[in-house]
């Protein structure tokens, strides 16, 4: 990763992509390889369970977790298959099985699958992260379509209700479960509606989860993150927006994917993080408003 006193400043370079889009094609790549990281076996022996993991923060989040120990199963659109296979290749560089899941979580039987399709194969699951997102920019309420609206709801909010509900079979004391929110769940934001009023909706279902299993001894907590470099981005903002992205932080700058798969690590691990549920942590670029 170049340091980020390089890139502060630093405009990307105005482009778009079709959904769900590949990050093989941006320009330039996110960075989620955290070369300066350094492992210490807290996720031993562990399995994982990351949605949208093939790109961005869920790719960060798996190879990270892979890194620390864990075997890693990835659920991703067909779409986005060669992307999964980057992914997979960098979990078996770190010396851990990867499973590709292909399909869409806003699909109860399919979110139900993936759960069984990974416990299945790896024997276990401690890890649950939700992470798979839709997002799409509109100026005004009237120009998004009741179509869009339930998308972004359905992939967003349920998705994350299916995949807990699913993996709650499974997981035992000690396990965990990590939401991936968004600053925009705090703050609003005024082009992006149905997707703020969605990662409030996480926040809150964060919260709520983490009382309803505290007897249970599961943990469930949130990583909200600020602007970050993934291909959320080129598909769902004009290209101009996209050139943008971050620059209005106090760091003048997107974050990279690599900089916020820590906190996932943070929440995932019981060593770090065994009195801690219910929590939202932002990771903004130095913005300290959100919360």
């Amino acid at each position: 990763m170049s340091k980020p006193t390089e890139e502060a400043g630093k405009k990307m370079p105005p482009q778009t992509q079709r959904k769900p889009g590949l990050e093989s094609q941006m320009q330039p790549l996110p960075e989620f390889e955290a070369e300066d990281y350094k492992p210490a076996g807290k996720l031993e022996n562990k399995v994982a369970l990351v949605t949208g993991g093939d790109s961005g923060i869920g790719r960060a989040v798996a190879v990270m977790y892979a890194r620390e120990g864990a075997d890693v199963a990835i659920v991703y659109l067909a779409a986005e298959e060669s992307d999964a296979e980057v992914t997979k290749k960098h979990i078996e560089k770190a010396g851990k099985r990867a499973l590709l899941i292909a399909g869409d979580v806003s699909d109860n039987a399919f979110c139900q699958s993936a759960v069984e399709q990974t416990v299945k194969n790896f024997g276990r699951l401690d890890i649950l992260v939700n992470n798979a997102a839709h997002q799409q920019s509109q100026e005004s309420l009237e120009e998004i379509s009741e179509k869009q609206w339930d998308r972004t709801f359905r992939v967003n909010i349920y998705g994350y209700y299916y995949m807990a509900q699913a993996a709650l079979k499974h997981l035992k004391a000690g396990s965990t479960i990590i939401n991936c929110g968004s600053v925009a769940g705090l703050q609003g934001n005024k082009t992006l509606i149905d997707y703020a009023s969605t990662k409030g909706a996480i926040h809150a279902f964060t919260k709520s989860l983490a009382q309803n299993l505290v007897e249970r001894k599961i943990r469930v907590n949130c990583v909200s993150p600020g602007p970050i470099w993934t291909v959320l981005q080129p598909v769902s903002k004009p290209a101009e927006e996209v050139a943008a992205h971050g620059a209005d932080t106090p760091m003048k700058r997107p974050g990279q994917p690599e900089e916020v798969a820590p906190a996932f690590v943070f929440f995932a691990s019981n060593a770090d993080s065994s009195y801690i549920s219910g929590e939202i942590l932002t990771v903004s670029g130095g913005e300290t408003t959100a919360a």
